[in-house]
């Protein structure tokens, strides 16, 4: 199936795109303008996963779109609140795409699911995709329902090349679904 591992995306960040200070790399990431990008992504994700999220945002970001993270946003209430689900349905509206990094820690997570099923409803199916990431042994949980949306995937013949699979067997790079 071509799933990404844990330990595969951070070996792509630290060696295929060169960043080494992750920390600094995202503070800069977050002082570039909204309009540095050709398109953005609302990023649902585990807080538990805070690396990874870390991690996907660099290589998204590197193929030239902004990524949103609610956590990384100063104008999120400090507190889930009903406040907090207001202006999440409103950044997956205003967001191009809808990413949903699917790790078992977000899978079992009912904001996420909560987040997906918005997104389902804004964003289907052209718009929206998975981006399973799976443990570094490749086990990854998965749901049922999840198996009807795309899903961000490594190439079956080389390690620099990712793609979007969707349920038809059709498939497109991730760059080119990216930018339309």
């Amino acid at each position: 199936m071509g799933i990404i591992t844990k330990g595969q995306l951070e070996g792509i960040i630290e060696s295929k795109l060169g960043y080494g200070n992750l920390q600094g790399e995202l503070y800069q990431a977050r002082k570039y303008s909204q309009s540095h990008y050709t398109s953005s992504i609302f990023l649902s994700h585990s807080h538990v996963d805070a690396t990874y999220v870390h991690n996907a945002v660099l290589f998204l970001r590197k193929m030239g779109v902004d990524v949103y993270v609610d956590w990384m946003d100063d104008n999120m209430p400090k507190h889930t609140s009903g406040e907090t689900a207001r202006l999440l349905k409103e950044k997956i509206k205003s967001n191009d795409k809808f990413v949903f990094l699917a790790t078992n820690n977000s899978i079992n997570s009912k904001w996420c699911h909560w987040e997906i099923g918005y997104g389902d409803a804004f964003k289907y199916i052209d718009k929206i995709a998975l981006f399973p990431l799976a443990d570094s042994g490749g086990n990854w949980q998965g749901t049922e329902y999840l198996q009807i949306y795309p899903f961000i995937k490594a190439s079956d013949y080389t390690s620099d090349f990712y793609k979007v699979a969707f349920p038809d067997g059709k498939e497109i790079s991730l760059y080119d679904w990216l930018k339309r």
